[in-house]
């Protein structure tokens, strides 16, 4: 008997930050191993190999229940995006891939994209995780904003 394949999670997040821009924004974003300034349950954030800027750099993130494991797959400063994999980690999430995107809008300010596929992750519904993600961006968006302000 075969094994029944189930379906991919996929999902898109969006933030608007009115007061800044993608130029702006993207070097808190792009450093990778600081998401523990900006994401609201995660108290550590390190890097543990690779360099810095590049794919292949490798960060561990961990609160006060959980950990994870990550992995820089590609970075483009131009178009001010970055994709990650989970590659280890106490929560559930397996095959989890998210690409983030910092967009100008029209206008002043800037939007954030945070997009995901994963496999379902055991005991969540889809729609709960979505949710989660979603105010998840928005307190980062918030923060993110806060370090800008606080450099000019």
């Amino acid at each position: 008997m075969a094994e029944e394949t189930v379906p991919k999670w996929e999902g898109k997040s969006t933030a608007e930050i009115k007061t800044t821009t993608p130029e702006q924004i993207w070097p808190f974003l792009a450093e990778f191993c600081n998401i523990d300034k900006f994401f609201p349950s995660v108290d550590t954030c390190y890097r543990k190999e690779g360099t810095a800027g590049q794919p292949g750099l490798v960060r561990y993130c961990e609160s006060s229940t959980s950990w994870a494991i990550e992995k820089l797959l590609t970075i483009d400063p131009i178009n001010h995006s970055l994709s990650y994999e989970i590659v280890e980690n106490n929560m559930g999430f397996k095959g989890y891939l998210a690409t983030l995107n910092v967009l100008a809008v029209e206008g002043d300010g800037c939007k954030i994209e945070w997009s995901f596929i994963s496999d379902p992750i055991e005991g969540m519904k889809l729609e709960d995780f979505v949710s989660y993600l979603d105010n998840t961006l928005l307190f980062m968006a918030k923060k993110l904003e806060d370090a800008v302000r606080a450099q000019i």
